[in-house]
């Protein structure tokens, strides 16, 4: 495999110099990506009417429980059929970067894995990959459908990693955007902090479980 070209090697001050002029499209980015949130705040939000049943740790739960009686929630979509024995190693690797939920709490905000397998066959994959967060499954509804994490392809039915955001009035339930795909990579750290490194990582590189690594 070809080496990757490096960065020329310059003084100190040169590269202060090309550091600046890389700053000031940063900035311009910034305030760009500012604006667009915004933009995304200011969304129009759809009240959900249809009642969704889900099985989590404490047993079955409505949409209105995920929220843990904070004002909003957010659910990932989690890549997990229930044929499957094991969910996604993408949403894997994006689960794995999600942290100490005790951040999102104190900013009123809830988070939650929803995935279509049953509930037994989460719990294992659940425990082997460490994780405490929330996590339900969907099995018996249509909320993956209705959310457009499952979509029909090709005559089939093809699941979409992905995020739903919910906003609580009461007990009137709102949701406000939803993202899908490679758009996940911006919200994660991992691929943040590659992007800030001078080697771009290879292109095709397989995700993993965290615990296939082998070191």
């Amino acid at each position: 495999m070809a080496q990757p070209e490096l960065p020329e090697i310059v003084s100190r001050e040169e590269w202060r110099t090309a550091r600046e002029e890389l700053l000031e499209k940063e900035e311009a980015m910034t305030r760009a990506r500012e604006a667009l949130t915004a933009e995304r705040r200011a969304l129009p939000m759809v009240e959900v009417g249809k009642e969704y049943v889900f099985e989590g740790g404490s047993g079955r739960a409505g949409l209105l429980d995920l929220f843990d009686g904070r004002r909003q929630l957010v659910v990932h979509h989690f890549m997990f059929a229930p044929e499957r024995q094991a969910g996604c190693r993408c949403c894997a690797a994006f689960l794995d970067q999600v942290g100490h939920l005790a951040h999102l709490h104190a900013r009123g905000t809830s988070f939650a894995a929803v995935s279509r397998a049953p509930f037994t066959r989460i719990l294992p994959f659940k425990a082997r990959m460490g994780w405490t967060v929330p996590w339900y499954s969907s099995y018996e509804d249509d909320f993956n459908a209705d959310f457009e994490a499952t979509v029909l392809r090709d005559g089939g039915f093809a699941e979409r990693s992905g995020v739903s955001c919910f906003l609580r009035e009461a007990d009137r339930v709102f949701h406000t955007y939803s993202l899908f795909g490679r758009e996940l990579d911006r919200l994660g750290p991992a691929a943040g902090f590659l992007d800030l490194t001078a080697i771009a990582p290879p292109g095709g590189a397989r995700v993993l479980y965290h615990d296939e690594y082998g070191f």
